[in-house]
């Protein structure tokens, strides 16, 4: 399932589908580093989010979908400008979703960039008014 394009390794790739069947001309593709999208026929747009941007995602399977076997995977990032991707119409969203989330974490790992949740004030002070009493 690997491919090479442009020395890019691709993990997964897939595109918008119509009725089930891959017509449109949206692409997406996920990297090691980074998620794709690729979209137009005469005015073509690339865009891709780095993945340790990354911080929620999302599967939405309509009913519509579900006759014909596809659902929506949302990619929820700090990325600027793209804040929000909706990979629409794929096959295997909870699949893609599960490998977005693998990768994104391992970049993360790698980056040393683990978002502990931690408990501040508002003032950033850090001193509780309970640590008082």
């Amino acid at each position: 399932m690997a491919k090479l394009v442009s020395k890019i390794v691709e993990i997964w790739h897939d595109r918008k589908r119509i009725l089930g069947m891959p017509i449109s001309f949206t692409r997406y593709a996920l990297s090691e580093d980074r998620l794709f999208l690729r979209r137009g026929l005469l005015n073509v747009r690339h865009d891709e989010i780095v993945l340790y941007r990354v911080r929620d995602l999302r599967v939405s399977v309509s009913l519509w979908q579900r006759i014909f076997g596809v659902g929506s995977v949302t990619v929820v990032s700090t990325d600027k400008s793209i804040p929000e991707l909706t990979l629409k119409n794929i096959r295997q969203p909870n699949e893609v979703k599960e490998l977005i989330h693998e990768h994104v974490e391992k970049m993360k790992i790698e980056r040393r960039m683990r978002i502990g949740e931690m408990s501040m004030d508002m003032d950033d002070d850090s001193i509780d008014l309970e640590d008082i009493n």
